[in-house]
């Protein structure tokens, strides 16, 4: 059943507010009332209306003051202001503090109904929509995943493709690639996404530690188990278990774990129950499983075990094209969160990034765009704001391995060359080609149609 909207009126006329009760309770809304602005926002922080309709001229704190103060406590709720001294500045005044309508005194009681049901109609459409936006969201496993280049809509591709399954997925790259967003983003796109997401970094867990964070302990099983504890594949059950860094859990442990993983059950540390759990195992590493399965470093049935189906996520050198919108999206977050309101990039420091290579990825960058933030003192970055790192690998490149110019080539065979090595270090990119080329991308497409076209 609809519950029944409930509105708060504001007014320090007695008399009026009790009309205003009586009329608004024969339309079927419950009513509260308040005699002044300070008393409204006292119940607005206490009691969330769904709506409040309130008098702009009152003894202690005006409505126009007090309609702020509850905005601030709780911008989705709709206001109506109303007065008896009609004027242009106060209808303006009240619509920039958020007010929903502005009616005057005496009231039209047809208008009044119509605009309380608009602006309730409103909040209810406005609410709905956020909800809406928020399941989207939470479905969307690229929500936080960035990049248009191939490299990424590839690994989305398969994301999308792996994640409504249980199949346990290992996850290769480098250090900063961003392995748990990516962990992160296939729970949530899978049929578990309403259960727990636990992750575990094997690295930073001593051996010991590591086998009670992971299966759980009874009282007394060591010194200092003052209580009972779950592990997280008990805490994950129903859910997924993120195990990061999995290359370096040690031996004694990958046996217990290839275990647990075959027999999908558990024993606390020092107990004798048997529990079994259900889990989507997703781990990832930084290393080499195969090399480390040949040098006796890692398990190999339980390399298999883990080794379902592969993601890799591409280091942020090979998709030079997705750094501008990483560096501007992580520009966004800090500026709001250190209260800077910076604007962008300057054209030499988004050179600065794109020319870098990057060897500790997106966490690098991510960093060197907060230290940026902190240290501007205009609306754009520029380029001394930057890791002197970052600048200095710009101003002294490093030799290329393919040298442009080579004896006995010819003018279009250097350029052919020069449009080849752009294609290259933009990732195929041809937008970032043609801007690292110095020529529009219409130019190179021209440029790539007719070499195809001598061919």
């Amino acid at each position: 059943m609809k519950p029944t909207p409930e509105i708060l009126i504001v007014d320090d006329d007695k008399a009026h507010r009790t009309m205003l009760t009586t009329l608004m309770g024969s339309w079927k809304y419950q009513t509260h009332t308040a005699d002044d602005g300070d008393t409204a926002v006292t119940m607005a922080q206490k009691r969330p209306f769904d709506l409040i309709v309130m008098d702009v001229r009152m003894v202690r704190m005006s409505g126009i003051d007090a309609l702020a103060q509850i905005k601030a406590i709780n911008p989705a709720i709709p206001v109506v202001i109303m007065t008896a001294y009609a004027s242009v500045e106060t209808a303006v005044a009240a619509l920039k503090a958020g007010a929903y309508d502005y009616l005057t005194k005496p009231l039209d009681f047809d208008k009044l109904n119509i605009t309380l049901q608009r602006a309730m109609e409103h909040a209810r459409l406005t609410d709905e929509n956020r909800q809406l936006k928020a399941r989207l969201q939470n479905r969307n496993p690229q929500r936080r995943i960035i990049g248009n280049s191939r490299a990424i809509q590839s690994l989305l591709e398969a994301l999308n493709q792996i994640a409504p399954t249980d199949a346990t997925v290992l996850i290769t790259g480098a250090s900063g690639t961003g392995k748990e967003l990516v962990a992160s983003a296939l729970h949530t796109a899978s049929p578990r996404q309403k259960r727990p997401f636990i992750a575990v970094n094997c690295a930073a867990i001593t051996e010991t530690l590591l086998e009670s964070e992971l299966f759980g302990h009874e009282k007394g099983a060591f010194t200092g188990a003052d209580r009972r504890k779950e592990g997280c594949f008990v805490r994950a059950h129903g859910g997924t278990l993120f195990l990061d860094e999995v290359s370096e859990t040690p031996l004694i442990m990958q046996a217990k774990l290839l275990r647990v993983l075959q027999e999908r059950e558990v024993v606390r540390v020092g107990g004798e129950t048997v529990i079994p759990v259900n889990v989507r195992i997703i781990t990832a590493t930084n290393r080499n499983l195969n090399q480390m399965v040949t040098e006796n470093t890692f398990r190999e049935d339980l390399f298999y075990r883990l080794n379902v189906v592969t993601l890799e996520v591409p280091p942020l050198h090979a998709r030079p094209g997705d750094i501008p919108l990483l560096a501007q999206t992580f520009l966004n977050r800090f500026s709001r969160r250190y209260q800077k309101p910076l604007k962008g990039f300057s054209p030499t420091a988004l050179d600065a990034l794109v020319q870098y290579a990057w060897p500790g990825n997106v966490r690098e960058l991510r960093n060197a765009v907060e230290s940026a933030v902190v240290l501007s003192r205009t609306e754009f970055i520029q380029p001394e704001n930057l890791p002197e790192n970052i600048q200095q690998a710009t101003d002294q490149p490093a030799p290329s391995a393919d040298p442009l110019f080579t004896k006995g080539m010819n003018l279009e065979h250097i350029e052919q060359k020069a449009i080849r090595m752009a294609l290259e270090a933009a990732g195929g990119n041809k937008t970032e080609a043609a801007r690292r080329l110095g020529i529009t991308r219409k130019t190179l497409h021209n440029k790539l149609k007719k070499r195809s076209s001598s061919l």
